[in-house]
């Protein structure tokens, strides 16, 4: 895996997470009869928020995105996407690990939504979520905190 770092977004960034977004669920969501170009990508931009938003860069440069936005009892997990010629090099576990460290030693519950049948499930049971609801498109799963150990 390349050095990677995760920066602020900021509303510029917009374009290319919703360009990202659309690349990336375009098979799960062709595979669900859903896709449509100009709605996934118009979901993000109505749905964007900067300030709960980073851009993972790669060697500088924009290589995905995500969101960790507070809720009441919880933070969502939110706009997950990394370029596909990262996929399965282990940047995704890295990312959800920093983002988890986090929220484990804040004592957050965390809570996401995958497409049925995603690959991306696995990632996230593997990180300790858990099914909580689907239903005909999405699956809901849960992370409760992990102790973290003091010295």
């Amino acid at each position: 895996m390349a050095d990677w770092e995760l920066r602020p977004a900021s509303a510029a960034d917009v374009e290319a997470v919703a360009e990202l977004r659309a690349v990336v669920l375009r098979a799960d969501l062709e595979r669900l009869g859903r896709y449509d170009g100009q709605r996934v990508r118009q979901r993000l931009r109505d749905g964007f928020a900067p300030a709960y938003t980073w851009v993972v860069e790669v060697g500088g440069a924009f290589a995905g995105c995500v969101a960790l936005r507070p809720a009441a009892d919880a933070h969502w997990l939110e706009h997950f996407y990394l370029a596909p010629h990262l996929h399965g090099s282990g940047l995704g576990t890295a990312v959800l690990r920093a983002l988890l460290d986090c929220c484990d030693r804040d004592g957050t519950m965390v809570r996401l939504n995958v497409l049925r049948g995603s690959a991306a499930r696995r990632l996230y049971e593997r990180h300790g979520f858990t099914l909580e609801t689907e239903d005909a498109v999405d699956v809901f799963l849960v992370r409760e905190p992990h102790r973290t150990l003091s010295m």
